[in-house]
């Protein structure tokens, strides 16, 4: 066993292709990771050997490694093992994404899959998922992309793996803003219906502001019951969250919704997210109808 390898802090991204692994280790690089994208899975014990000598300074590498690499599914499995054997300690962070949300971002960038370079994306997308499901199997982290921009996937990355006295959990919580005008999401754990609020859509000068503005805020929350629902509903969600931790869940989809998802909703989605923060739960929100009229 190298007597230096658990002073080092590994973290392998990995996952679909299109699922953000060119984000996430740049944020662990911001952070100050030292970072290597693509490396071949067999060199993986030699590059450590030599990040963990004592004079190297290095005290934490992340390396993207997935299917680019052909070697990497026949190989990844047993070089892993073994390095564990040896006493390094291997976080593997894998990636994901729904199938429709990975076709367009393909179609986005214009490229083909790695897979399917002369079939359609979605074949390739379907067959990757089926190759890489083992070590979606293995890994410590899984996290759902298919929601998050560039900047909210930066942030919890960084949230997870910064170095903090504050222990993160394991949970990744997702809220939403909605109107119902529009649609209940699909994809949803707990819903709260917060059309009983106050509505600034029938206030003129207020209408055609959204729930960021400050006004908006102090007019939705300023009435005794907006102020008992958000308390009794922080509190249920507190004591929910180390349930569904306890059960094994990785992510959980909380959303609100109010008429049209412009005002009252997204005001409370943001409200829970300072919570959130303050409990150190790794979180995104995104609200899908704020610039509905």
């Amino acid at each position: 066993m190298n007597h230096d390898s658990g002073r080092l802090r590994i973290v392998v991204i990995t996952g679909m292709s299109g699922s953000g692994k060119s984000t996430a280790i740049r944020s662990l690089e911001d952070i100050g990771f030292y970072c290597v994208d693509n490396l071949p899975v067999v060199l993986l014990p030699e590059f450590l050997h030599l990040q963990s000598v004592p004079d190297s300074g290095i005290t934490q590498v992340a390396l993207v490694m997935d299917l680019r690499e052909r070697s990497f599914l026949d190989k990844y499995h047993r070089i892993f093992n073994e390095l564990k054997e040896k006493g390094y300690v291997i976080e593997i962070l894998f990636l994901d994404s729904t199938d429709e949300a990975l076709v367009n971002r393909f179609g986005e960038t214009r490229r083909a899959h790695p897979l399917s370079p002369q079939g359609t994306v979605l074949e390739g997308i379907c067959l990757e998922r089926e190759k890489l499901l083992p070590l979606k199997g293995m890994a410590d982290r899984v996290i759902d992309t298919t929601l998050l921009n560039v900047h909210e996937l930066r942030n919890v990355v960084q949230k997870v793996y910064a170095l903090t006295d504050k222990k993160i959990k394991n949970l990744f919580v997702h809220v939403m803003s909605f109107g119902y005008r529009y649609g209940v999401p699909l994809d949803v754990n707990i819903v709260f219906d917060v059309r009983f609020m106050a509505n600034p859509y029938f206030v003129p000068h207020l209408k055609l502001r959204d729930g960021h503005d400050q006004d908006i805020q102090d007019y939705v929350i300023a009435p005794d019951e907006s102020k008992l629902f958000l308390e009794k509903m922080t509190q249920m969600i507190n004591f929910l969250l180390p349930l569904h931790e306890r059960e094994g869940k990785s992510r959980l989809c909380i959303a609100f919704g109010c008429t049209g998802g412009r005002h009252r909703s997204v005001v409370i989605a943001n409200q829970l997210c300072r919570f959130l923060g303050e409990w150190n739960y790794p979180f995104s929100v995104f609200h899908r109808d704020i610039g509905k009229i």
